[in-house]
């Protein structure tokens, strides 16, 4: 079995060229960490810096997002705008048409060198990317996350841990009371539990997590399984789900109460899901103005989904997680 925590997320607002830089080192630094050879940290870095200068250049509103892949071992690069949107990608996708203080040759280089990389653009309303950078040989799964701390703090009040056998994978998304180094104990003392036995039934987790945390502020806590085409949620508190199939959207609703405090009897509800589907799981510093219609097209691809949501939904005010694991490999 497979156990990844989800490390924060690098947030890199692109308001000055300097910014181009800096998301270029962030992601030097976050291949370093993950244990990336240098090969490959300096092809993230490039990744970064391109879509960051395309950014820089062209758009307005930008930002970067930088963090360890859920998919394996490997970096993510997602990058946001809000304007003004390229007509022609393919045209924009061309060798040769770099931007300014970049490391490589535009978004050309961005296809050669990531292991998937996958954009949309439209006029007026910007353009979202994403690039994945994994090891030779690492087969990428569809799955994408943010997890932001409240901006002006080093510490994230949210907890993301993924467990994957073949055939199933497990989810834990965690929200602490609050936020601060508080809420961070909350959600580390529940990722914990999940980690040491990630395979066990989903009540089972929360009456354990539940007792883990009386000590500590408590948590709002959502637990997914998905195994072939059956999904298995439970959840409780202030935690938003959403499976998105063509066509349609539907909601996954937690109880009231607080993991640590106050425990309901837990109630798992089972799904069954199309062959084409994405799951959504987010805390509630993502806002929820995005359900009505889901964003990025009738299925969105995982990883623009995650960096639209980060971009245009997000309350810098508290902290903001989110995961989106869809069907498929999610290969390019």
């Amino acid at each position: 079995m497979t156990i990844t925590v989800a490390d924060l997320t690098r947030q890199i607002r692109i308001d000055h060229i300097s910014a181009v830089y800096t998301a270029a080192r962030a992601a030097r630094e976050v291949a370093a960490e993950t244990g990336l050879p240098e090969v490959l940290a300096e092809r993230a870095a490039v990744i970064a810096s391109e879509l960051a200068g395309n950014i820089d250049k062209h758009a307005t509103d930008g930002t970067v997002f930088i963090h360890r892949s859920l998919a394996g071992d490997g970096v993510d690069i997602y990058a946001a705008d809000s304007g003004p949107g390229m007509a022609d990608l393919d045209y924009w996708r061309i060798d040769g048409h770099s931007t300014t203080a970049t490391l490589g040759t535009g978004l050309g280089a961005v296809g050669r060198l990531a292991t998937e990389f996958r954009i949309r653009s439209a006029t007026a309303s910007g353009t979202t990317a994403a690039a994945r950078t994994l090891v030779t040989g690492a087969k990428a799964a569809a799955v994408a996350h943010v997890r932001l701390a409240r901006e002006g703090e080093d510490r994230c009040g949210d907890g993301l841990a993924l467990a994957c056998v073949p055939g199933v994978r497990t989810i834990a998304i965690v929200d602490g009371l609050g936020h601060g180094p508080a809420a961070g104990d909350a959600a580390v003392a529940a990722i914990d539990v999940f980690h040491r036995n990630p395979g066990r039934p989903l009540r089972d987790h929360l009456t354990a997590m539940h007792r883990s945390l009386r000590q500590t502020r408590g948590a709002a806590v959502a637990l997914a399984r998905i195994s072939g085409g059956l999904l298995e949620f439970c959840g409780v508190g202030n935690i938003g789900g959403m499976v998105l199939t063509p066509g349609r959207s539907r909601p996954l609703l937690s109880m009231p109460g607080i993991v640590g405090f106050t425990l309901p009897d837990p109630h798992v509800r089972t799904v069954d899901l199309p062959e084409h589907h994405v799951l959504v799981l987010h805390t509630d510093g993502i806002g929820t103005g995005w359900r009505g219609a889901a964003p990025l097209g009738p299925l969105p691809v995982p990883a623009l989904l995650a960096a639209d949501l980060a971009h245009r939904h997000r309350d810098p005010h508290d902290d903001a997680t989110l995961i989106a694991v869809g069907s498929g490999t999610g290969t390019s």
